[in-house]
């Protein structure tokens, strides 16, 4: 009955095998399963899309009704329980994969063993409730008032270059004098950046910029061809720095830091384990 109320949640049997991680045909035959089962038919098949009959229609308001009581009970038993259980489906910036975060996924799984968690990592943003996500990790960004947020952490971010693309440039001394130089956008973010200096006085630069991608990780990888400058999350920075590759620029000249935060539905399947993981990331100090 679950598998039912997912196909016609998702439209299709192919996009509930895909949110349900089986295979499309393992979806059809169960849903043809509870068909026969029920000795009624429940939703019209055509090649491109599926309708429910009448029959189907008072069934999934039924079966609706009882995956909702069935969540809302296992919601309250994990709330009186020391050890939760469960499963969450959380979404994470690509560029988040290396970072503290993951590392506090995996050490939340390590203390948690009953708690089963399917990640999706990208730098596309992903819709909450279409997508079938528990939380997602939100940088920069918060413009959806009807989700529940939390800010774990605030993201600091630097400007660098390629090693031997600065050697053969002059050393900027404020954001202007970048206006000429080579700059690698990341597509996510505004064509211009703005600085603060140690004063608090504001100046931006846009420059030139051959390329632009939609990958903070492919940024960093082409910082590290020396074809330009590029703004980076500290972390990824600081590595490049410490491992010869880049040079900071501009380094008594701070950029915005970014909001990161864990976003979720007001209305979340798996409300008291949402809650217990995203107060466990804010507990970890993750600035």
């Amino acid at each position: 009955m679950a598998i039912f109320a997912r196909v016609v949640d998702e439209g299709s049997f192919r996009a509930a095998a895909k949110a349900l991680g089986l295979a499309p045909s393992r979806i059809s035959e169960t849903v043809s399963e509870l068909e026969d089962y029920l000795g009624v038919t429940l939703l019209y098949r055509t090649t491109r899309k599926i309708a429910l009959t009448n029959e189907g229609k008072m069934f999934h308001a039924r079966v609706v009704e009882m995956l909702r009581s069935a969540e809302a009970g296992l919601n309250e038993l994990n709330a009186l329980t020391l050890e939760p259980v469960g499963a969450l489906r959380i979404s994470l910036p690509a560029f988040l994969a290396g970072g503290p975060l993951t590392s506090a996924v995996a050490n939340f799984a390590k203390s948690h063993p009953n708690v089963a968690f399917s990640v999706i990592y990208t730098d596309h943003r992903m819709q909450l409730i279409e997508d079938g996500l528990d939380m997602s990790i939100r940088v920069g960004w918060l413009d959806d008032s009807s989700m529940m947020s939390r800010k774990l952490a605030t993201g600091q971010r630097h400007l660098v270059a390629g090693t031997e693309y600065a050697r053969q440039r002059k050393t900027p001394k404020r954001p202007s004098d970048m206006e000429d130089w080579d700059w690698i956008r990341f597509r996510h973010r505004s064509d211009t950046t703005a600085f603060t200096s140690p004063s608090g006085k504001m100046e931006q630069v846009t420059g030139n910029a051959q390329i632009e991608i939609d990958s903070i990780e492919a940024v960093y990888h082409m910082c590290t061809e020396n074809i330009g400058a590029a703004v980076l999350p500290s972390f990824l920075a600081d590595r490049g720095v410490a491992e010869g590759k880049f040079v900071r620029l501009l380094p008594d000249w701070s950029l915005e830091p970014l909001g990161i935060y864990a976003v979720w539905p007001d209305k979340s399947r798996r409300e008291s384990l949402t809650l217990l993981f995203v107060r466990y990331l804010a507990e970890q100090g993750l600035c």
